[in-house]
């Protein structure tokens, strides 16, 4: 099977998208950051993304991991591997960067990348978004994006278990 090489070119570790991170702050490129299971990719994932990505120059996703989606969805997901989820990612021209996190949070990696954006859907209150106050307090903004209703990876799954 042909690898791209464009979609893995775009999946770092966190220690290099710290040092990627750094650069950019360096030539001073907005960094944009929003994490989540992106199980299965649907139109409400790629619209979310195209619209934080219009929020900065540089669009990070961090990736929860396998075990990491486990614990917040339950034993039966995710339904595809972290290594296909964070190809898929860089597949789409909006996101930058795809890393992978295993923590309950993404807080570690958010200090780690520093960026001048952090974004949520809009099922979450700017309070309550993790890491919203380092990021303000580094005089960067927290915001959250207009949820899609209707398209959600848990209603897909429904209505393939439904029939």
């Amino acid at each position: 099977m042909a690898r791209s090489k464009i979609s893995e070119s775009k999946v770092k570790t966190q220690r290099q998208i710290k040092a990627i991170a750094l650069a950019l702050r360096k030539d001073n490129k907005k960094i944009a950051f929003t994490n989540g299971c992106f199980d299965i990719l649907h139109y409400g994932h790629v619209m979310y993304l195209e619209a934080a990505k219009r929020l900065a120059d540089i669009l990070v996703v961090g990736l929860n991991s396998d075990s990491s989606v486990r614990n917040i969805k339950g034993s039966q997901r995710p339904l595809n591997p972290e290594f296909a989820r964070a190809r898929v990612l860089g597949a789409l021209t909006c996101v930058d960067y795809v890393t992978v996190f295993s923590e309950e949070t993404p807080l570690r990696l958010i200090k780690l990348i520093k960026p001048d954006v952090l974004i949520k859907g809009g099922d979450w209150k700017v309070s309550d978004i993790v890491g919203s106050d380092f990021v303000k307090a580094r005089g960067g903004k927290a915001v959250t994006i207009a949820y899609l209703k209707g398209y959600s990876t848990t209603g897909i799954i429904k209505k393939m278990r439904d029939g």
